[in-house]
């Protein structure tokens, strides 16, 4: 039975090695494993052998069948490698043309002036703070000193989801969480998505973007934070750009002030962009309230700080002369590929 089982198992390798096609594969699967096969019909024979002889010569052909099988599944993967290449080589495509281009993605413009206004800031040794974009009352509007009938707190400028829970105004919040948690000095700017309940016209957006600073220390003052502005604004727009304070008003912070540069379409001389006043305002600023530090139990009397915050989207359209900052959000791929 041994020589009968070896018989077996080369005729089935030398048969298996030469099939070249599915249904000849199929026939010989059938005729070495199937109900009927020769092996099955070799097992009947284990009846005639003797009690100690049968699990040897059961575990023999089950080997066998094992082996049959492996030498199958080899031939249907050959088989389909074949059938593949010649359909290849049949068919009339040139392989040795080159392929479609893949179009590489890129950033968007918003994305582009963050990052480079935060390696800016990371330059000079801020950190960069983040915070969350559904805030509560005290941290979007009380801790920062804005009084309880503030025109902000209006329906009709803030997206409030529940009583005291709301959509941030402003990145501020994350100035009033980074001084919650961390005694001065501070050092930090704060990018993030804002939300207001303004119209979607040319220059406004009920979302946009806003990337603020803050500064805490011991005998910090108006200076400090004018020599921050020049050195910020040198190295975004340029060493020639200029600068002014203008009084201005902010709940948290006082002195308060508005920033301007000069137009940098015109020099400062008037034109259509700065609608003929040779400026454009950039941002707000100011020494934070002393009424800030005390809410949130920080020594006014030995601390003191300044804050700025300017928006990422209008810096974005001054920087690539983008007419309408609705082009910012409809994510036009005409638009996009420029950048």
């Amino acid at each position: 039975m041994e020589e009968q089982l070896q018989a077996i198992q080369n005729n089935a390798e030398k048969q298996i090695a030469e099939v070249k096609a599915f249904h000849e594969l199929n026939d010989l699967k059938s005729h070495y494993l199937g109900k009927k096969s020769i092996l099955n019909e070799f097992m009947k024979k284990l009846s005639t052998l003797s009690k100690e002889e049968r699990p040897e010569f059961g575990k023999k052909i089950n080997d066998l069948k094992k082996k049959i099988e492996d030498l199958i599944d080899k031939a249907t993967a050959r088989i389909k490698e074949n059938i593949y290449f010649q359909s290849l080589m049949s068919s009339e495509f040139d392989y040795t043309m080159p392929g479609r281009p893949i179009n590489e993605g890129s950033l968007h413009p918003l994305s582009i002036v963050q990052n480079q206004l935060e390696d800016i800031f990371i330059s000079m040794g801020f950190q960069v703070a983040e915070g969350y974009d559904v805030e509560d009352e005290f941290h979007n509007f009380d801790a920062l000193n804005t009084p309880k009938d503030h025109p902000a707190r209006n329906l009709a400028d803030t997206f409030y989801i529940d009583n005291d829970v709301l959509l941030r105004t402003h990145t501020s919040t994350v100035q009033i969480r980074v001084m919650e948690k961390y005694k001065p000095p501070i050092k930090i700017i704060s990018p993030g998505r804002c939300y207001r309940n303004d119209k979607f016209d040319i220059t406004h957006s009920p979302v946009f973007h806003q990337i603020e600073g803050l500064v805490v220390d011991e005998n910090i003052n108006f200076q400090d934070l004018s020599f921050t502005m020049d050195t910020f604004l040198k190295k975004l727009f340029g060493p020639d750009i200029k600068f002014r304070f203008r009084p201005h008003y902010f709940p948290f912070t006082e002195p308060s002030a508005e920033i301007d540069i000069t137009c940098f379409n015109c020099g400062g001389n008037g034109c259509p962009t700065c609608k003929c006043s040779g400026w454009i305002e950039i941002a707000g600023a100011g020494m934070v309230d002393p009424n800030v530090f005390d809410i949130l139990g920080i020594d006014s009397e030995k601390y003191t700080g300044f804050a700025f915050g300017c928006g990422i989207d209008r810096i974005t359209m001054l920087k690539f002369k983008i007419p309408d900052i609705r082009m910012l959000f409809e994510n036009d791929i005409r638009f996009l590929r420029q950048f």
